[in-house]
């Protein structure tokens, strides 16, 4: 039996009927890890030791019959923006290196009580901001399936473990799309729960009006039981929403048939590499296979959507970064008189280029004189764009379109060009924007590189996304396509 190559809804059973144990999972996943590791760069920081008396901990209750956690004895990577009690969380910068947190974050703690194992903290562009893993302090994260190119920003790292099978799952986070484009380029599954589902406290804030905490897993159902675990309210976060508990996993075993599906014109306007149009094609055909019904829908103001990410981003960026100053924690920089050179000093030198050009764009658009024809301009047009979505729902039940318009590309093809890369998020921005659900699943391959499809919902309406995906799924399956999409 190889281990790692089990599901981790497989590994629990397995564990339960003590056909293996804890320590077993956990030390086959390490010994993966150190095969890896040097080739694709997924982990910033390794937690072995702690992961083992984790592992013994699982076993001990098993031993003594005492009932398990839903991720008992799973093992999981944490994108490492998301804080872990006396471990380093660095966020990939310099700036935050030797950093060690002394608390978790609410996501942390909801997956120690369901007895998940945590093996590390998982490589990222810096501070989140990136659409490849190359900005990272740490050096890159290579795509698992070809070593030559990325795989996917700002949650590389998370998305390239679970496909290089280092670990069962992993947390990402998602501003504009950093779950779902390096599920797409790395052929695994990714949730960008609704915006208030999941608590971001413990999170690193890009950005606090778009960051949300998901999942990447291997499959469906993985994903699901992942989300069931970290959704529900938190009274220690602002943005979290008290809402009805939902078992996601109980909610997938019904058909799609009747489901409305929408396809957004605006989105399949755009120029989309060609491999990527055939499978989005053949997905929707399969949709329709399997009953759904399928129109075409405006969604108008999403051709803003793009700009008036970047516009909105970068200026929370900019306030966010403001707390690195090299006073209260972080680094510090040398050979300063002054407090101003304190500041620049340290900001200069901790901070790598990506982080200082959006900290710039976004002080540029708060500043005076330009904050009413950029920054609140685009919080009007934020409006325009969750209305668009609004009205679509109100007759669709989901919407598909591509997760991404190219396929994944080649280490260092876009990292002297800016806008290219931020184009990676020109399906996936709406919808942080709009606070919506989506989840990126592979629809296929184009020469042994991925496709991923994207499933958005409404509001609170997980359920219906991940319904739809796992339908899909299990038609490939049915089909025998799964490994030959």
């Amino acid at each position: 039996m190889d281990i790692i190559k089990l599901s981790a809804r497989e590994m629990r059973k397995k564990l339960k009927l003590k056909e293996i144990s804890s320590r077993d999972i956990v030390e086959a996943h390490l010994n993966r890890i150190g095969e890896m590791e040097n080739k694709i760069n997924a982990f910033i920081t390794l937690t072995e030791e702690e992961a083992l008396k984790a592992a013994d901990r699982v076993d001990e209750k098993i031993k003594n019959g005492e009932e398990l956690g839903p991720l008992a004895g799973i093992p999981i990577g944490i994108k490492d923006n998301i804080m872990t009690n006396g471990i380093r969380t660095t966020c990939a910068s310099k700036m935050l290196e030797n950093f060690i947190p002394p608390y978790d974050a609410t996501v942390v703690e909801k997956i120690k009580k369901a007895d998940g194992i945590i093996l590390g903290k998982s490589n990222m562009d810096e501070f989140a901001m990136g659409s490849s893993t190359e900005t990272s302090y740490f050096g890159p994260t290579k795509n698992p399936m070809d070593l030559e190119r990325v795989p996917g920003g700002s949650s590389g790292g998370s998305a390239a473990a679970v496909r290089a099978h280092e670990v069962a799952l992993s947390l990402g986070s998602d501003t504009g799309g950093s779950i779902r484009q390096p599920a797409s380029f790395c052929g695994v599954v990714g949730i960008k729960p609704t915006y208030g589902l999941v608590s971001r406290y413990g999170l690193a804030s890009m950005a606090n009006s778009l960051d949300q905490i998901g999942v990447l897993g291997r499959d469906v159902l993985d994903a699901a039981l992942m989300l069931g675990v970290i959704s529900g309210y938190d009274v220690k976060d602002s943005t979290s929403m008290d809402i009805e508990d939902i078992d996601y996993l109980e909610g997938l075993v019904k058909d799609i048939k009747g489901m409305k599906i929408g396809l957004p014109k605006e989105y399949f306007d755009l120029k989309v590499d060609s491999a990527i149009k055939e499978k989005i094609t053949r997905a929707i055909r399969i949709f329709e296979t399997l009953g759904a019904e399928i129109e075409e829908i405006s969604l108008p103001n999403t051709i803003y959507g793009l700009a008036t990410y970047h516009i909105i981003s970068t200026s929370e960026i900019s306030s966010n970064m403001a707390r690195y100053d090299g006073i209260r924690y972080g680094y510090r920089g040398k050979d300063y008189e002054t407090l101003d050179e304190l500041y620049i000093n340290t900001r200069s030198e901790a901070f790598g280029e990506e982080v200082k050009r959006r900290i710039m764009m976004g002080t540029y658009s708060l500043s005076s004189g330009y904050a009413d024809e950029y920054y609140k301009k685009a919080l009007k047009v934020r409006t325009l764009i969750k209305n668009d979505f609004d009205k679509a729902f109100e007759k669709y039940d989901i919407i598909l379109s591509p997760t991404s318009a190219t396929l994944p590309f080649k280490l260092g093809e876009k990292s002297n060009d800016p806008l290219a890369m931020y184009n990676s998020d020109i399906f996936t921005a709406s919808v942080n924007l709009a606070g919506l659900c989506a989840i990126s699943i592979p629809c296929g391959y184009s020469e042994g590189l991925p496709v991923g499809l994207q499933i958005i919902g409404d509001r609170f309406k997980e359920l219906n996304i991940l319904k739809a995906a796992y339908a899909f799924e299990k038609h490939l399956s049915i089909g025998g396509e799964t490994n030959a999409l």
